[in-house]
């Protein structure tokens, strides 16, 4: 279809082909289309990248982004990811000659067919067969951008220069693109031969509302579902990826107002484009790559336009996961980390500028193996040392060796991370005194397992558990040390290093404040994790003073005299009451109507951040004094957490496919009862086993497969219940002799988890 049309272009003769031809990729950031004038303000874009330049070369530099002439002209990644010099502009703080810049509006076509209208014309020409009617109308609804927004365009003189309001009639355009794919081929044609005249034209001076709303309306065109369009598409794409900024800002909020279907498929066309061009079933379908370097980079720059609108949206309209391409999982994902490392805010493209199209997978992969590379660096040059001073090579020293004592656990390996604390980023080792086990992998988790549990017991008084939340927080009582924050710090980096998943209770800000930097700053000075938090926060921690502070901002009666509070809290530290003013005098000003949301303000920011700035410091500083990896800044705080402590979503059936067996097969009686049994659980139970069996009932970034899950026999007597091995991911199962009784101890076993040969 596509070459018919083009070959029907072709005709056009020698000056009017000059004439009509698309603009060229330029490094200049309005060249070819040149629409619209230097924004007066310093540059700001929805991307933000976190890499200085530099000027070495890499394989990523076959793809180049179109008419961008820094990285910081880049698209969204996601809000809270940005470098901290940079503050969000809004359009409704711009300078008043940037709201206005636009140039008028050219005078539309008066159209009056309506969605009732055209619903009938439908219907009319699916009854005779007759679709004239309806191909003259999407012939000349699609021939131009004037005759695209005269169709759609709710008031054809109204200026809609809101960028809450797009001005589009919604409804009539969802039904026009949803009949479009039951037309005749011709007329399908006819629509992309429109949208090739249209991108064609060759536009002189400033963009108008018009043409924003007519890249709006054409790239939710359906049929770019299919490879055969793809060429158009990616011109599109490059267009809309060459907006001047401000015009980016109003195609953000009017993304945002898409319904949650047409704004999915949105987002499933893109990463559709994306993946075809990166892997085609059919090569022979598109131009070679060399030809088409820029459709990636600028189908990403239009992705990061939604991902900015989702972000900005006052709730998410999907998931923020959806925004992950899988596909990139089979790439050299390396290679665009190293030129993102070693050229940052270049014009040449990586993926890693757009960390919200990477999945957890790819990052924990890309953390990974930097780690390893810095493992490998710090042993070499251990060794280096060694043979320098003709000391004798010590293979241990390309390890991170820690020897404990279980009774003095804590104490032991606070020591011991001290000592070795140049060496935090070798391979880990560990060794229990006065136990023969050698570390392959179990005693390593054993270690991590049981300093866990021991430093957030509640009689250890690290941190206290809310039962409402379910989630540990840091105790907010003052003393001279805080190392052993710092010990859990670090625990947390060594386990993300080392692949360890552990069973921590956090609340989601704990990985806002971890990231606030992402990155360890030079200064000492520097405060670290102070997050701008909300009552949203508070909520995940303590939901019921979070409760209480939101029925004071709805109070409709008297605050001051009923409430009879003032700007002064209370704490209790170890059994003592503590009272602390959230701004200067606070014990003498009232809250009033007025002055409640700056108290609760107050409140939330004085307990997520303030009273524990120095137990979280120490906890920072540990866990970045292993974890200095630059992929930290491709994180969301969600993915931290799902680093350091796994997924919650189980999936049983993909669990009992990756199982390993040891004395029985998988087609045992005892281990198709046990399965039989397993999948039918309600998923407490689920995690109950997984818990039992691996020490925490999450699933590692790469799922259930990463668990290495191993089923062993044990010749033991059937009144036996199921023993599990922790650190190797095992349980051990006699032969039961049916499902009644399989089902009847693994229950006993997994609901009485401590002291049923948890080791």
């Amino acid at each position: 279809m596509l070459m018919d049309i083009m070959r029907e272009n072709s005709t056009l003769n020698q000056g009017d082909r000059e004439k009509d031809r698309l603009p060229p990729i330029s490094s200049n950031y309005t060249s070819g289309l040149d629409r619209g004038p230097q924004l007066p303000f310093p540059p700001y874009s929805f991307i933000s990248n976190h890499k200085k330049e530099s000027g070495s070369q890499s394989l990523s530099s076959q793809y180049i982004l179109p008419g961008i002439r820094h990285g910081r002209d880049l698209p969204p990644i996601v809000p809270d990811v940005r470098p901290k010099h940079q503050h969000r502009i809004t359009i409704d703080i711009l300078p008043p000659e940037v709201k206005a810049r636009l140039a008028s509006e050219p005078s539309v076509p008066l159209r009056t067919k309506t969605a009732k209208d055209f619903q009938e014309d439908i219907e009319r020409a699916t009854e005779t067969g007759d679709w004239k009617h309806v191909h003259d109308f999407y012939l000349t609804t699609f021939g131009s951008f004037l005759e695209v927004n005269a169709a759609f365009k709710k008031e054809a003189c109204a200026p809609f220069d809101m960028i809450e309001d797009s001005g589009i009639n919604t409804k009539f355009l969802n039904a026009v693109y949803d009949a479009m794919l039951l037309t005749p081929p011709d007329t399908q044609k006819a629509v992309l031969k429109g949208i090739i005249n249209s991108l064609l034209r060759e536009w002189k001076g400033r963009r108008t509302k018009d043409d924003l709303r007519a890249y709006f309306i054409l790239v939710q065109n359906p049929q770019c579902t299919s490879p055969a369009t793809y060429v158009i598409y990616a011109h599109l794409l490059r267009q809309i990826a060459t907006l001047a900024e401000a015009d980016h800002y109003y195609l953000m909020h009017w993304f945002k107002k898409l319904s949650q279907k047409r704004f999915k498929q949105l987002v499933e066309r893109l990463h559709l484009f994306i993946s075809t061009r990166l892997f085609p079933a059919k090569p022979e379908e598109l131009p070679p790559m060399a030809k088409c370097s820029w459709w990636i980079p600028s189908a990403t720059k239009v992705l990061s336009l939604l991902n900015a609108a989702n972000s900005v949206s006052s709730s998410p309209i999907t998931a923020f996961v959806d925004f992950y391409n899988l596909t990139l999982e089979h790439t050299d994902f390396m290679v665009d980390y190293r030129t993102w490392q070693s050229q940052g805010n270049s014009t040449r493209f990586t993926f890693c500028q757009f960390p919200f199209i990477l999945s957890p997978v790819v990052k924990k992969a890309i953390i990974q193996k930097d780690s390893e590379q810095q493992m490998i660096s710090m042993a070499r040059q251990s060794l280096v040392d060694k043979v320098s001073r003709r000391q004798r090579v010590d293979m241990s020293l390309l390890f991170l060796n820690i020897k404990v004592r279980r009774l003095q656990l804590v104490s032991d390996s606070l020591d011991e991370l001290t000592r070795n604390r140049a060496d935090l980023k070798k391979k880990l080792k560990v060794t229990f005194v006065g136990e023969a086990g050698v570390d392959m992998g179990g005693l390593t988790k054993e270690w991590f397992l049981l300093l866990i549990r021991q430093i957030f017991h509640t009689d250890y008084g690290m941190f206290t558990f809310f039962k409402d939340s379910h989630c540990h927080w840091f105790s907010s009582w003052k003393c001279d040390n805080y190392s052993e924050f710092r010990l859990v710090g670090a625990l947390m980096g060594l386990a993300v290093y080392n692949s360890i998943t552990l069973d921590i209770r956090f609340p989601p800000c704990v990985y806002k404040k971890l990231l606030s930097p992402p990155v360890l700053p030079c200064d000492p000075d520097t405060p670290v994790g102070m997050a701008t938090l909300t009552l949203d926060d508070l909520q995940q921690v303590t939901p019921d003073l979070a409760h209480g502070l939101a029925e004071l901002l709805s109070y409709e009666g008297n605050v001051e005299e009923d409430f009879c509070a003032t700007f002064q809290v209370a704490q209790e530290e170890l059994g003592v009451i503590k009272l602390y003013n959230l701004k200067p005098g606070g014990d003498k000003i009232p809250v009033t109507s007025q002055s409640r949301k700056e108290y609760v303000q107050l409140y939330v920011d004085f307990l997520l951040n303030k009273s524990i700035y120095r137990q979280f410091a120490a906890f920072y500083y540990g866990f970045h004094s292993v974890c200095t990896s630059d992929a930290l800044m491709l994180l969301r705080p969600e993915e931290v957490e799902i680093l350091v402590c796994g997924s919650p979503n189980l999936d049983m059936s993909t669990l009992q496919k990756a199982a390993q067996y040891e004395g029985y097969s998988k087609n045992d009686p005892t281990i198709r009862a046990f399965w039989e049994v397993v999948l039918a659980f309600p998923l407490a139970l689920q995690k109950k086993l997984l818990h039992f069996t691996t020490g925490s009932d999450r699933v590692p970034v790469g799922g259930m497969a990463d668990l290495n899950f191993k089923i062993s026999k044990i010749d033991a007597s059937t009144d036996w219940l199921p023993l599990s091995h922790t650190c190797f991911n095992q349980i051990c199962l006699p032969p039961y002799k049916n499902k009644k009784e399989l089902k009847q101890k693994l229950s006993i076993a997994i609901s009485n988890a401590e002291g049923f040969g948890l080791e």
